[in-house]
């Protein structure tokens, strides 16, 4: 159990006991300044402000019934009546020591969960770029937490390859002498490139694309031939990219538009049978009062088009049905672009109407920023073409292999390649998760590369440093009891014990910022401990208790930075 939930259940039931009703929540919160305490419970203001009484008074009667004296040294009323509580170091060494000689950090939920997380979702047939960063590591991060808590996850990536691009291209490539050859990536990216300007400028040519769409979607053999090469080429492209990313991602996880496809006029028959059908111009859509524009007018979400092909809203309906019905999820997240907010609403909605999802099955639109450039607009190329995804890592593994030889320029140079691969991969993921999930953000390489700060080179370093503390102890007790004495210990042991809290906020929210502020600030408490508790020239007992605090840190800074898809090295 965390000290949060901890405190707020011996809180909760001490203003039950004063009369206050169950429906006011302690709100138990960390203190802000250490000399408020350590935690401060400020739910009693509303409680009181509600029976019309004086609130320290209430406070007071709640003090009255409070059981802490095992936990906390001094338990005081501050303000109109918040209670600031002070804990114990002697119990905070005890907890910490048992998280060391845990098998985990944190315990495991005893409600465990099948969850289902749709992340990444590239559109095949044409290199990964950098607007899949965010959806791919984010997604990741989320994925890695939740498992590590217990639940079931179920990974997702919904590809789309069943679209107008597949029907361009193979017109394209059939006309081409020689189509019989293997398709290879770099044909792929030409081949995409001259089929979207002959498909733009020449209707000819666009319509013989549609023609071949529907060809492919009726399964004729050629068609589908090519387009399985297109498919296997950009698949291994993929992961490639995602194996360098260290993202958890497979091939098994990939579940793409096409695999609804025989689905789609099941949906449609269902959406018709529940009268939530209207023909439109010849189009099947759906009309639901919550979507209204600034006109008034409903916004429909279209599932047929006047030709009887379908669209993304069907796929994501029938995606939907799939995993409520066969993977069984109680929970969905969707870690997709902000700007499909209005589309993934609406296929929530309607899914539920439709009886595809349970009433009760939790449907999440994880919506995210957009990576900008220094000007503020999003990330381009100097001659304002797309990034490449792979081109920006390759670019921040040689940013970082220069800056690990001006460092270092005595380690041969397969180990600063090495270091440089982590160091590189693991800045450019930690500048974004580290941002708030829903804002816009600024792509820097000098801050994302930079050991001091917010970054992950500032934490890899955190912990090699702590690394070098154990190469020189030599001699460890790891059976040694914690003790803290000193302020800085007492804070270390604080924040040591609040990484559950973190992981548990990361894995409800979506939002792995949350686990990068707390890491942040686990170093920041390490530094200062390490400033002001010497370690290695103390006396045994305090030695030996100041390298179990500096272990517990190191497993921590590692644990934390795996979930978020980032290693460690021993030595930088």
């Amino acid at each position: 159990m965390t000290i949060s939930k901890l405190l707020d259940q011996r809180l909760s039931r001490a203003m039950q006991a004063a009369g206050i009703a169950d429906t006011f929540p302690a709100v138990i919160k960390p203190s802000g300044r250490p000399e408020f305490g350590d935690y401060q419970a400020n739910g009693i203001m509303a409680a009181a402000k509600a029976v019309k009484t004086n609130p320290r008074e209430l406070a007071t009667r709640v003090l009255e019934q409070l059981e802490l004296d095992d936990v906390a040294d001094k338990v005081e009323i501050a303000g109109p009546g918040f209670i600031n509580i002070h804990l114990k170091n002697s119990w905070l060494a005890r907890q910490a020591k048992a998280l060391l000689t845990a098998d985990s950090l944190l315990e495991k939920t005893a409600s465990p969960e099948t969850i289902v997380i749709d992340y990444s979702g590239p559109n095949l047939a044409k290199e990964m770029h950098v607007g899949h960063l965010r959806s791919t590591i984010i997604g990741d991060a989320v994925a890695r937490t939740l498992d590590y808590l217990g639940h079931t996850v179920i990974r997702q990536n919904h590809v789309g390859d069943w679209g107008t691009q597949f029907g361009m291209l193979i017109a394209h490539l059939i006309e081409q002498p020689d189509h019989e050859r293997d398709v290879q990536l770099a044909d792929l990216e030409t081949f995409y490139r001259q089929a979207k300007i002959r498909f733009d400028e020449d209707e000819a040519f666009a319509e013989r694309a549609r023609h071949f769409v529907v060809k492919l979607q009726a399964g004729d053999p050629e068609c589908l031939q090519h387009w399985q090469q297109f498919i296997a080429v950009s698949l291994q492209h993929c992961e490639e990219v995602y194996n360098k990313l260290n993202v958890l991602l497979t091939r098994a996880d990939v579940k793409p538009e096409s695999a609804y496809n025989k689905d789609l006029p099941g949906i449609i028959s269902t959406l018709d049978a529940r009268g939530l059908l209207t023909r439109d111009e010849g189009a099947l859509c759906v009309f639901l009062e919550e979507f209204k524009g600034k006109d008034g007018n409903i916004v429909p979400a279209i599932v047929q088009k006047s030709d009887g092909g379908y669209l993304y809203a069907t796929t994501d309906l029938a995606a939907l049905q799939y995993r409520q019905q066969v993977l069984q999820a109680s929970r969905i997240l969707y870690f997709v672009d902000a700007r499909q907010s209005l589309h993934l609403n609406q296929v929530f909605s309607i899914a539920k109407k439709a009886g595809f999802v349970k009433p009760s099955t939790s449907l999440e639109h994880m919506a995210f920023g957009t990576m900008m450039g220094k000007d503020g607009k999003p990330f381009k190329t100097r001659e304002g073409g797309t990034v490449k995804l792979v081109d920006l890592l390759g670019e921040a593994e040689q940013r970082a292999f220069q800056l690990v030889t001006r460092k270092n320029p005595e380690l041969d140079e397969t180990e600063r390649q090495h270091i440089a691969h982590i160091v590189g991969i693991g800045a450019v993921k930690y500048a974004d998760l580290s941002k708030n999930r829903t804002s816009d953000y600024i792509f820097n390489w000098d801050t994302m590369l930079s050991f001091e700060g917010n970054t992950a080179p500032y934490l890899q370093y955190a912990y090699a440093r702590i690394s070098s503390i154990f190469r020189k102890a030599e001699v460890v007790d790891t059976q040694a009891d914690i003790q803290l004495h000193q302020a800085a210990e007492h804070q270390l042991a604080l924040k040591l014990l609040q990484f559950s809290d973190a992981v548990h906020s990361v894995a409800s929210e979506g939002s792995p910022n949350l686990l990068c502020n707390y890491l942040f600030e686990l170093s920041g408490n390490f530094m200062t401990f390490y400033e002001a508790c010497p370690i290695l020239k103390a006396d045994d007992a305090v030695r030996d208790s100041r390298l179990q605090l500096a272990q517990l840190t190191a497993n921590t800074l590692k644990t934390g930075l795996e979930l978020l898809g980032i290693d460690v090295m021993e030595r930088m």
